[in-house]
């Protein structure tokens, strides 16, 4: 961490310098030509890059943009805009388990809690619901009040996902008991309950999403947008996913041809989008302050999440200065956010999905979109204003 301030601060205080020779690169066609150039490199094979000037709305630089293409994790980035079109950002998840009004039996009632953890150190450190606790606790109340065996007893639930249930019933078959577990109604749930064992709230949604998209977390990325889905009037489970992704893009006046989604954290290879689709997104959140907390949560070049390792080494003039959601699978490396360019920023969307399937081409790829991004990224400067345009020299670099 000293390192990176110590870094930090030396970019800052050579930023007069820096302004001088760079200041002249921040308009649209200054930066369609630095794609031009080095888009066309075979360290990214023929990748699929939109580019689209926010002031104005300008699509800047297309390759390839209306090719279905495998976002990986880039898709993400409709799960949490799901989330922010059905779901209010303050909502929170309470799960609270209960001893039975029926003999020899558990209520677990739910709230469909995206936050659970399979840590209870991790659960304590990040006000995370742990299921360890809950399953501790359930089985030491459960000997409490019924003495004897406890071997054939129930556990009735209500809105858990189906990992977590079968976790619990692993838990319990561990310790001696083989129980029932047996899905209710929330109103039958809180019938069969009695006393009280333990409660847990989550935190709100909009901080548990930020931590979606700078960690990249597949787990809560799927959950989340199943709970979008539900709240859309669609299914809990895939299916009602892509429908909502579907509509989630049409709403925004967007369209939707050759959109698939097999799932919502980008794992499955069957995906595809356009990265068109991509930046007409990125390009629609930003204009809607609703969305603000998406954008807040994406990580930041150098500094945060699954970019606090970019560009340190290869544009370190872009630290601090790019907000983007990463999309890695093999073969596969993507990238789509924002980048700030003096007093303009470009949304961006470079899904290089066709790379050779080893790690040194995916980071040369990544290497690659550092440089280019790079070349545009330049913090606003008190008083800076725009300047006529020089013709500017771009040769591509390579990595070693």
């Amino acid at each position: 961490m000293k390192r990176r301030l110590v870094f930090l601060a030396c970019l800052i205080f050579a930023i007069p310098n820096f302004a001088t020779s760079q200041a002249r690169a921040l308009d649209p066609n200054s930066v369609a030509s630095i794609f031009d150039r080095l888009a066309t490199s075979k360290f990214l094979a023929d990748p699929s890059i939109y580019v689209i000037d926010e002031k104005t709305g300008q699509v800047v630089y297309e390759k390839n943009a209306t090719s279905p293409r495998k976002p990986a994790s880039v898709l993400k980035l409709l799960s949490a805009a799901a989330a922010y079109s059905y779901l209010q950002p303050t909502q929170r998840f309470t799960t609270s388990v209960w001893v039975g009004s029926k003999a020899k039996s558990i209520v677990i009632q739910g709230s469909l809690d995206p936050w659970f953890s399979l840590n209870d150190l991790q659960a304590k450190k990040m006000g995370r619901t742990s299921l360890p606790r809950i399953e501790y606790n359930s089985l030491s109340a459960l000997k409490k009040a019924n003495p004897g065996s406890i071997r054939n007893s129930t556990i009735y639930y209500s809105n858990l996902y189906p990992q977590d249930i079968a976790n619990i019933k692993a838990f319990f078959v561990k310790h001696g008991v083989n129980p029932r577990l047996t899905r209710v109604s929330d109103k039958q749930a809180s019938e069969l309950s009695s006393e009280q064992i333990l409660s847990s709230d989550s935190p709100e949604l909009q901080e548990i999403l930020a931590y979606t998209l700078t960690w990249s977390d597949n787990l809560l990325a799927e959950r989340i947008a199943r709970l979008a889905s539900f709240a859309a009037g669609h299914s809990l489970d895939d299916a009602g996913v892509g429908q909502t992704f579907n509509e989630v893009l049409r709403n925004l006046g967007i369209e939707t041809t050759n959109l698939v989604t097999q799932d919502a954290s980008g794992l499955s290879k069957e995906n595809r989008i356009t990265a068109k689709q991509v930046g007409n997104l990125l390009l629609k959140i930003r204009e809607d302050s609703k969305f603000a907390p998406l954008i807040g949560g994406l990580p930041i070049g150098g500094i945060t999440g699954t970019l606090r390792h970019r560009f340190i080494e290869t544009a370190p003039q872009a630290v601090g200065l790019i907000k983007a959601k990463t999309g890695t699978l093999n073969g596969t490396a993507n990238l789509a956010g924002y980048v700030e360019s003096g007093d303009r920023e470009y949304a961006f969307v470079i899904i290089a999905d066709r790379l050779s399937k080893t790690n040194s081409a995916e980071n040369r790829a990544r290497d690659t979109v550092d440089r280019i991004l790079g070349k545009i990224a330049f913090p606003v400067l008190p008083g800076m204003s725009e300047q006529p345009q020089d013709q500017i020299v771009i040769t591509e670099e390579t990595s070693n």
